[in-house]
Order: C-alpha cells, then structure tokens, then sequence
C-alpha cells in the first residue's frame, strides 16, 4: 500500500468522524456550543473553528503549490484562513455546510494523489513567518493528525457534557480501509 492509498483512507476517516461528532454536537445546546470548558480552545465551536483553520490554510498552500488542483468555483466558497483564532461559522448549520464542502475537497485532493506525488515538496511561510519545507507526504501526515489529535479533545468535551460519541477507530470507521474502490 503506498501513501495516496493511506490519505485516501484517512480523508475518509476524517469525514466520517467529523459527521459523527457532529450529529453528537446537535444534541447540545446554542448555549453549549459556545460555554467556556477552560479547554485549549474556551468553547466547543472553538474546536471547530480551528479544524476548520488547520484544513483551509493546509489546503490553500497545496493550492498555492500547485501539488492538487481544486475547482475555482470550489476555491471561492472557501473563507481565506490567516490565524488560528479565525472563526469561521458561528453555528451548527454554517458548520455542516462548511464542514461537509471541506471534507469533500479532501477526499477529491487525496484521489489526486500518487505514490510519486507524495515526495513532491510543498514550500510555506507559517503563521508565525518560519519558512517550511516538506514533502507532500509529510505534509498530508500533519493535516490528518491534526484533526486526530483536536478531534480528541473534542470527545473529551463532549464526554464531560455526558454525550457518547460513539466508536472512533479507524478499522471501524473505514472498514474497506485503504482498499477504496474508484
């Protein structure tokens, strides 16, 4: 199995999981959504809004690098991502729109890719201004652990509001796992 294969597999991941939780973000409250949990981001949308910001400024420096190509029209739906505290969508609705176009964009780009495109090299400034250099393997490696790692601490939220969020393995999620059919 090469790399494209695993992307392909994770994009998929990431839509499922994020489509689970948040079917289980709709069992709660506007007042929920938006309560301080004294997390690393204060409020549950928070969290969103920032998977949200890692997706769209990882997207648009694939874009930038010409490594994947997306619609223009698809391009323009999109909100510009500048800071990890950009909000993007203020409710559940704006959200699973968002959301759901962002996790399509994804599994189309993780179609686009190849074994040899993985060690294309993808150049970007961060936020903070450091000049990074990565393949496009290592690169996509980052987009989806990011999401693992903040979906994490979405569950945990969601735990302490008493919510099951049901099974998050992968095995389980994807059973076809990379064996993705065309």
């Amino acid at each position: 199995m090469d790399l494209s294969s695993n992307f392909r597999m994770l994009a998929l991941y990431n839509q499922r999981m994020n489509k689970q939780l948040l079917h289980v973000c709709s069992k709660l409250t506007h007042e929920q959504l938006h309560q301080n949990t004294h997390a690393f981001f204060p409020t549950i949308m928070a969290h969103w809004n920032h998977l949200l910001f890692g997706d769209l400024i990882m997207l648009q420096r694939l874009v930038d690098n010409e490594l994947v190509a997306v619609e223009p029209a698809v391009l323009e739906k999109l909100p510009i991502s500048q800071s990890v505290s950009d909000t993007f969508v203020s409710n559940l609705d704006e959200l699973f729109a968002l959301r759901a176009l962002v996790d399509s964009i994804y599994i189309d780009i993780t179609n686009q890719l190849s074994a040899d495109s993985c060690h294309q090299v993808v150049s970007y400034t961060t936020t903070e201004g450091q000049k990074i250099e990565r393949t496009v393997g290592e690169f996509c490696q980052h987009i989806f652990n990011h999401q693992t790692h903040h979906r994490g601490q979405l569950t945990c939220l969601l735990s302490q509001f008493g919510l099951d969020f049901g099974c998050t393995d992968l095995p389980i999620i994807v059973p076809e796992g990379a064996r993705i059919s065309e």
